[in-house]
This record gives C-alpha cells, structure tokens and sequence, in this order.
C-alpha cells in the first residue's frame, strides 16, 4: 500500500488546492485530511459524514462543588492560575488548566475529578473523489500528533478493507508534531513551495525533516513565473539535494476560480495549468512506486 502525503514548510503555498486535484485524477485511493487543527480540504470535497466520533485526549480538572469545603489548597498550588474562586465555591478555568493533576492530589476533600477532555471529532466520509478520512480539534485543544495517528491507522484499515492500494494525504504546515505524526509510514512525501525568500526557507527546513526520517520526497514550485529569482535558487537547492522537481505550476486566476466554485482546479476542464498537474501526479505514482 502506497501513502503519498503533501505538505509544506508553510502554509499558503497551495497544498490543499494540489492535493484536491491529485484526489480528483487519481484512481483507487483513500483521502485524508491530516491537518487537523485547521483542516480545509473539506471545502473543496464536500464530505458526507458516515462515521462521526468524538476524538477524547488528554485531561482536565473538574471540581465538584458539592464536595468543595473552600479550603483553597487548589488555588495556592496551582501554578498555572486555573483555578479561582466563585462564590462560596472553586471551579477550573478550561482553558488555562495544564492537566497537572496537582490539584487533584493534594485535595483533602477528594472532591476534584480528572475526565479525559473531549478535544475535537474524526469523520469517515465520502466524497465524489471517494472515501475521506478528516477530523477537527477544537480551538487551543493538544494532541494534534495523536489524532493525526488515529487518522493514518483508520485510514490504512479503510484501504484493506476496500482492497486500495494507495492512501492520499493533504498535511499540516511546518515541521511541527502533526507534521511529523503524518510522515510516520509515508512512501512519497510532495512538497509544494513557492519562489519567495520565506518558502524557500521553510522548504529546505521541511525537506531536512524528511532527511532525517530517511523518507523520498520531490518538489512542486507554485507560481513558480512570480519570481524566476528565486524559482532558480530553488532548483539549484532540488538538484543539490537530488530532489526531483515535479513542477513549476504557473501563476492562473484558474485556481482561484476553482476555490470559489468549491472545485478542484482539474474539475474545470482543460487548461495548462491542468495538465502541469496531470504530468506531476503521473511522475509523483512513478516515484511513489
């Protein structure tokens, strides 16, 4: 089984945009939607939900103002300052508690309970492009590295299942703990840049994340015509690196168009930039093998 994830240094480079047109000419295939703290390719899919379930991590103190004796013990001690007075009674504020357990602990009453936290959802879906595997974490909520697992082993059950052969994946940006979470078990890593100082930067910072992980990757070059400068530093940096240049995907009002319409780019017939497209995907199953 095949798993080819996009993803880039930073965001705003067209990965999402990239990975629904893969999605869209590409046969055979599970989509997943890894970036899930703020997950987008739903707006250009259009998922069904089929399967819903909550996604808990992590955990947070709760008092019990039944029990509380306004001792005040959990206030000194917390030092994170989560914990005020309300009345004639204590209660956590969710936002800044750690999960310490400190209070907890050092509660004479026992009257502070330590539930696991409700951080966001996960969802089976289909789409016209096939089966989507996505989720979505609550504002501020951790544990992004672990719902990204949870969605790579769902997402390699539902292929087996359904006897496919290849999972397609659209990443978070960065090199953060997501980011390296989705590159766990990865065939082929794309990533897509664009020719300005602050893409090229975080590109080689990205690529040297899938150097230490021993993983193959090529690079795609977004509006690549807006500055030939910097396109050619880029492939100076892919031809150093031995990293093959997918493409260099012109700059088109075509793809923006596309993202108004709620559309893949390759859903709207043929254009150049479609078939750039097209090539890259047909190198990219090459690579992949």
């Amino acid at each position: 089984m095949r798993e080819i994830l996009i993803i880039s240094g930073k965001g705003g480079t067209g990965k999402t945009s990239l990975t629904a047109a893969f999605a869209h000419i590409s046969a055979n295939k599970i989509i997943c939607d890894l970036d899930v703290d703020t997950p987008d390719l739903h707006l250009l899919l259009q998922p069904d939900h089929e399967k819903e379930v909550e996604f808990h991590a992590g955990n947070e103190a709760k008092i019990d103002p039944a029990g509380c004796i306004s001792c005040g013990i959990c206030e000194d001690m917390c030092r994170y300052n989560a914990i005020h007075q309300e009345n004639d009674t204590f209660v956590v504020d969710p936002i800044r508690c750690e999960g310490c357990k400190v209070c907890v602990t050092f509660c004479p009453e026992q009257t502070i309970s330590f539930p696991e936290k409700h951080c966001g959802t996960w969802y089976v879906s289909s789409t016209r492009f096939g089966t989507m595997v996505h989720a979505q974490l609550f504002p501020g909520e951790e544990n992004s590295g672990r719902l990204v697992s949870l969605l790579k082993n769902e997402a390699k059950k539902l292929a087996k299942e359904k006897n496919i052969d290849c999972i397609l994946s659209d990443g978070a940006p960065g090199i953060g703990c997501p980011v390296i979470s989705s590159l766990s078990g990865t065939n082929f890593v794309v990533l897509v840049t664009e020719p300005t100082p602050s893409g090229r930067h975080d590109l080689e910072r990205v690529a040297a994340l899938c150097e230490h992980f021993r993983l193959r990757a090529g690079v795609i070059v977004n509006k690549a015509d807006l500055n030939v400068d910097e396109t050619e530093k880029i492939e100076r940096f892919c031809r150093g690196k031995e990293y093959p240049l997918l493409a260099k995907l012109p700059h088109d009002s075509l793809v923006t168009e596309a993202m108004v319409k709620g559309v893949a780019v390759t859903e709207l017939g043929e254009s150049a930039i479609g078939t750039e497209i097209r090539q890259a995907w047909e190198q990219i199953e090459k690579l992949a093998g």
